[in-house]
């Protein structure tokens, strides 16, 4: 299992939707691991769930072919080949300080403007159809333009999720209902996921959610370094609980906690979003990289790995909490209505992200417009693969810095 998952992960390029592609050539065409309706439930179940969609599934299946252990080999070998090279760029960036350093990192910072822009043109088309929802979008940018509370995006998250089921929730319209299929999941389970492995799932996560930060709060007389730890381990997880839509919500979500304000400056932060999209593999590995530059020299490792582990560990966590109960959950309209409008609320989150920072951080002319804007382009209209724009972008920022 982890042989398989190492070689995906040094090959999964293009974010999760690619990943999704790349696994069901894997384990249903080429290694018949489930069959078309096992893996369609599960991709569905993971799109339903917060967290790294690609990371879940590929967890899931590892799960259901090997236990336990197979779970963790899959999501180790998936991850750790995108983490070393996050953690390479990290080693690297301090010394980007010369003409052609600063011409690379400004190059990355204008691949976020383009990748971050695609996500939100793409997610806007999906997950906006109609008025309603395009009006959440909407009333979403409009409530984060004013409030600045470290809690405003779960307060558009949870108002998303109210307005969804208020338009939808009643009669299942607009065919938000799930069509009734057989338990192909249920069917592949191992029996350690039990209905009593599920709830023991569910209460660690919120006991982690809620109990971290208190934490904090109530010991006072906790050593610098472990009040360091735990909000860095807070502020990674609490992240990685509220991405709803895919991996590219989550640059906005870490953008907004304090403890890594107060200790990345947000030209680091999108350097190392745009370096990411340059590595195989999930796009929450990121997290890796601002571990790193979040604590000192002799810590950096130890920083990294608690990073990772904490902003993937809820999204797993929910998947095992959620396998014994998914068939019984998408019977039912109320819950889809409810995502429906927490998805088009998360729109309205990356687009808000999309100004700042990642733009008022990385354009600042004409050159840098043109340079995103072509980006874009060949990201939305051509299907540029991902690399092959990080390469554009870096090599013109380069030869602006160069030329003046």
């Amino acid at each position: 299992m982890l042989a398989v998952f190492l070689k995906l992960g040094l090959t999964s390029f293009g974010g999760p939707v690619a990943h999704l592609g790349y696994f069901r050539r894997e384990f249903v065409e080429r290694r018949r691991w489930l069959d078309e309706a096992a893996y369609g439930d599960l991709v569905a179940l993971c799109q339903f769930l917060p967290g790294p969609a690609s990371s879940q599934v590929g967890f899931s299946v590892g799960l259901m072919r090997a236990g336990w252990l197979g779970g963790l080999a899959a999501w180790c070998g998936f991850t750790l080949p995108s983490v070393l090279l996050l953690l390479l760029f990290a080693t690297l960036a301090p010394d980007l300080g010369g003409t052609v350093g600063q011409g690379l990192v400004h190059g990355l910072k204008l691949t976020a403007v383009a990748v971050v822009a695609q996500a939100v043109w793409d997610m806007g088309r999906r997950l906006c159809p109609d008025l309603r929802r395009t009006g959440i979008a909407l009333a979403s940018i409009a409530l984060l333009a004013v409030m600045h509370s470290a809690y405003a995006q779960l307060a558009v998250i949870a108002l998303g999720a109210v307005a969804g089921f208020a338009f939808y929730g009643r009669g299942g319209t607009l065919g938000l209902r799930p069509a009734p299929t057989t338990d192909a999941i249920g069917a592949l389970l191992p029996r350690r996921v039990s209905h009593a492995v599920g709830v023991l799932a569910f209460a660690l996560f919120c006991f982690l959610l809620i109990g971290v930060p208190a934490a904090v709060r109530l010991a006072p007389g906790m050593g610098a370094s472990a009040i360091q730890a735990l909000q860095g381990f807070d502020a990674f997880f609490r992240s990685g609980a509220l991405v709803f839509g895919g991996g590219h919500v989550v640059l906005p979500l870490l953008q907004q906690q304090s403890a890594i304000q107060q200790t990345v400056e947000p030209n680091v932060l999108l350097a190392g979003y745009g370096a990411a999209q340059a590595v195989p593999g999930p796009l929450f590995s990121f997290a890796a990289y601002l571990g790193w530059m979040m604590s000192s020299a002799g810590a950096r490792i130890a920083a990294a790995a608690l990073a990772t582990v904490a902003i993937f560990l809820p999204g797993l966590l929910l998947v095992v909490a959620a396998l014994p109960h998914w068939q019984a959950w998408r019977a039912r309209a109320s819950t889809a209505a409810a995502f429906a409008g927490i998805n088009a609320a998360v729109v309205g989150l990356l687009a808000t992200a999309l100004y700042s920072p990642v733009w008022t951080s990385a354009v600042h002319g004409p050159l840098d417009f043109a340079i995103a804007a072509i980006a874009c382009l060949l990201l939305v209209r051509w299907k540029t693969p991902p690399l092959a724009v990080v390469a554009l972008c870096a090599a013109a920022g380069i030869a602006a810095a160069v030329l003046g």
